[in-house]
């Protein structure tokens, strides 16, 4: 194979966050798979959303495949947002607990981008008129479930795709067990062997807690013990960003107030790169962590 030759001038000119900026005709784009509980234009939780949003559009314009992963909650309008049902990967059952829920995958391209975002869907757990709250603002008892059932929903969905991402970003606290069964659980899997995981803490979304059995149906695997997800256990808010944080390759704070524990723990990890909340940021310093991560 002949070597790959830039010319100076080409190469100056090259996009700085080419997976491959040695030889980018040659390379194929780096995947990121950005995996969240809001995002925008779809569901606006926190002012995060809009980050999301954000990121997938500039990794998208910046030489890497981009694809999304997020719950389809019931708020979510699908003719609004043009959701259909993705055929060729229906079928999944999601098993939790000893039960087989099923997993229906739906998707639309986001507005302004020529990326997709795919919903999962379950009609017993996600379609109802709110999110996480009834309508009397009662945290909804079965949230544990619903939290376990999409982390590792999200990842039985890659699977399906085939499709490898070299980095997975993980936002908002229903996403915080997908770091932990990464490294445990999937480790293993050919679709996951070189991915690396960076995750946001955001702003305390809830006070409440994950039910009493919340660890019991986080075990999705025999091999997976109660002491590896010891981090969880109280079922918190900061828990789930806690045990999150732990277990990721990368840390990014994503909103200014967070918890002060956590923020103090999570700040300057040794062996971690992490990102400090920047609200005014282009966010080409994010793109920067992906190409760090990924090279």
């Amino acid at each position: 194979m002949q070597p790959c030759w830039i010319d100076p001038g080409v190469r100056a000119a090259a996009r700085p966050f080419d997976p491959n900026p040695k030889c980018p005709q040659m390379s194929a784009k780096k995947r990121i798979l950005f995996i969240a509980n809001e995002m925008s234009p779809y569901l606006e939780l926190t002012e995060f959303s809009e980050i999301v949003n954000r990121l997938a559009i500039k990794a998208n314009d910046n030489n890497f495949e981009v694809r999304c992963i997020m719950p389809r909650f019931g708020s979510i309008n699908e003719r609004r947002h043009r959701l259909h049902e993705v055929v060729r990967l229906s079928g999944i059952n999601v098993t939790v607990d000893n039960d087989d829920l099923p997993l229906q995958i739906k998707v639309a391209s986001l507005p302004s981008a020529r990326l997709q975002v795919y919903f999962l869907d379950n009609e017993e757990l996600f379609k109802r008129k709110t999110v996480f709250h009834d309508e009397q603002d009662k945290w909804f008892d079965d949230n544990d479930l619903r939290t376990v059932f999409f982390c590792k929903g999200a990842l039985e969905t890659v699977k399906k795709f085939g499709w490898p991402p070299d980095i997975i970003h993980c936002s908002g606290w229903m996403t915080g067990l997908i770091p932990a069964y990464l490294k445990t659980v999937y480790k293993k899997e050919p679709v996951f062997a070189h991915s690396k995981v960076v995750y946001t803490i955001g702003e305390q979304t809830f006070k409440e807690k994950l039910g009493p059995d919340f660890i019991k149906k986080a075990l999705i695997h025999a091999s997976l013990k109660e002491k590896d997800l010891e981090t969880y256990k109280d079922g918190t808010n900061a828990a789930l960003y806690r045990g999150g944080a732990q277990f990721a390759d990368a840390i990014t704070f994503g909103a200014e107030k967070i918890d002060k524990k956590l923020a103090e723990e999570f700040t300057k990890v040794r062996g971690k790169k992490t990102l400090p909340y920047q609200p005014d940021s282009d966010l080409t310093d994010y793109l920067q962590l992906y190409s760090d991560l990924a090279s």
